[in-house]
């Protein structure tokens, strides 16, 4: 017996049908946190922890809570302030996110951007002289800083390689970056008097750290954090997530009262979407020259009248940067 074909308009019946239904089952979840939210007062806190949908939220006196988040506030990530709920026991629900004072974010795999961390004070470009560093990967680091509000240093790790006229070339590289304003810190876990200073300009902020592979970040990080392992396990052990903490950003406390978000996303990192305008800006010293070319759509490279190449040739601002820029901005172009 043939079957019979449906209208379009029944197909359209159908379709609205499956789709209420499966709206009622997604919502059964809300709806009971809902009731369970009735009973408990709202409380802010911080996510030092996010693997997938489970969230490790503090509470003000850093107590731990295994959290999940409600749907539609958006994408709480690690370092972010957030209000929550008790839900019974050490389980909790995150209602809101609140302002973020800054974000770090890169373009996901279909160019939208995808916060790494929030309410960062500083970001830390590690470098080392094995492997070669990328100055176009330091300056994609330090444009980010710059248009997020975050203040950045450059740290140059495994100085102990540094030796000889290799070694006084090597530090010449980052000469320009002391000259237009960013701090540049040398250190080596051979040399731990290296590691004070360091230490001192994490205190009080809530920083991470960034860098190729290969430069020595997890060392690094476990040097500066030698209960790191505890405090691993105190996450484990508060929201059941178990060892993923180490696969996923992690803010954890060093002892200088700082904060210190380690995160596998700032591994390979890229710019998103921004436009020529905070892209130049995101170049410090291009700032008291832009407005000064002859064509206000300059783009810095064989225009006539241009400011900031005339900066170069007279040694106020480095080629280099500049060409990381023009490499910058056509890759944005493409």
């Amino acid at each position: 017996m043939p079957k019979r074909r449906l209208s379009e308009r029944q197909i359209e019946r159908i379709r609205r049908i499956q789709e209420r239904r499966r709206e009622r089952l997604a919502s059964r979840p809300d709806r009971a946190l809902a009731e369970l939210e009735a009973e408990t007062e709202p409380e802010e806190g911080r996510v030092v922890v996010r693997y997938g949908v489970n969230l490790a939220v503090e509470d003000g006196a850093g107590r731990l809570f295994h959290c999940l988040s409600r749907r539609h506030i958006g994408h709480p990530v690690c370092g972010d302030r957030v209000v929550w709920q008790r839900i019974g026991g050490k389980q909790g629900v995150v209602t809101a996110i609140l302002p973020r004072a800054t974000v770090l974010s890169r373009p996901d795999f279909s160019g939208r951007d995808k916060p790494l961390a929030a309410n960062l004070t500083r970001l830390l470009v590690l470098v080392a002289p094995e492997p070669e560093p990328s100055g176009y990967l330091v300056d994609q680091y330090l444009v980010a800083a710059e248009t997020s509000g975050i203040e950045a240093l450059i740290l140059v790790h495994k100085t102990d390689l540094l030796v000889g006229e290799a070694g006084a070339v090597f530090r010449g590289r980052f000469a320009h970056y002391q000259r237009i304003g960013y701090g540049v810190l040398w250190t080596s876990l051979r040399r731990p008097a290296t590691l004070e200073a360091l230490s001192q300009g994490l205190a009080g902020q809530t920083s991470v750290l960034v860098g190729q592979s290969g430069v020595g970040k997890s060392s690094l990080v476990k040097a500066l954090l030698p209960d790191r392992e505890i405090q691993i396990g105190r996450l484990s052990e508060a929201t059941g997530l178990g060892r993923h903490t180490t696969s996923a950003a992690t803010c954890y406390r060093i002892f200088s009262n700082g904060l210190l978000i380690d995160s596998p996303g700032v591994r390979s990192f890229r710019l998103g979407d921004i436009d020529r305008e905070d892209l130049q800006r995101g170049f410090r010293e291009f700032r008291p020259y832009l407005g000064q070319c002859r064509f206000g759509d300059c783009r810095h490279d064989q225009e006539p009248g241009c400011a900031i190449r005339q900066a170069v040739a007279e040694g106020r601002v480095a080629p280099e940067r500049l060409a990381n820029f023009q490499h910058l901005l056509a890759a944005r172009s493409a």
